[in-house]
């Protein structure tokens, strides 16, 4: 006897069935009481800040002066070596990168 594969096995089709049903039977919000709940959280005043805390914390950097043997590029603005000048041109410098 050969077998349909492509047929969807009856125990999965009970399921989905059992599923669906159970899906129109649940008590969903109807639209103007999600409005409602989320003008009710809009009312914060920013406290929340999406995707993590706020924390109150300063970032203390140290910033070094660029060096008699540096140079900024003027196209990708890294700090890079004077042995990674590829082009100057119109008084800007250009890196073996940008230029390569």
């Amino acid at each position: 006897m050969a077998t349909d594969y492509d047929e969807v096995r009856s125990d999965v089709k009970e399921t989905q069935d059992n599923s669906l049903e159970a899906l129109q039977s649940a008590n969903a919000p109807d639209a103007l009481s999600v409005v409602r709940e989320l003008d009710e959280t809009d009312g914060l005043d920013g406290a929340g800040v999406p995707g993590g805390e706020f924390i109150a914390e300063e970032l203390i950097v140290q910033v070094i002066p660029q060096a008699d043997d540096e140079f900024t590029c003027y196209s990708c603005f890294l700090v890079r070596h004077r042995s990674q000048i590829a082009l100057e041109k119109n008084g800007h410098v250009y890196c073996l990168d940008c230029e390569g």
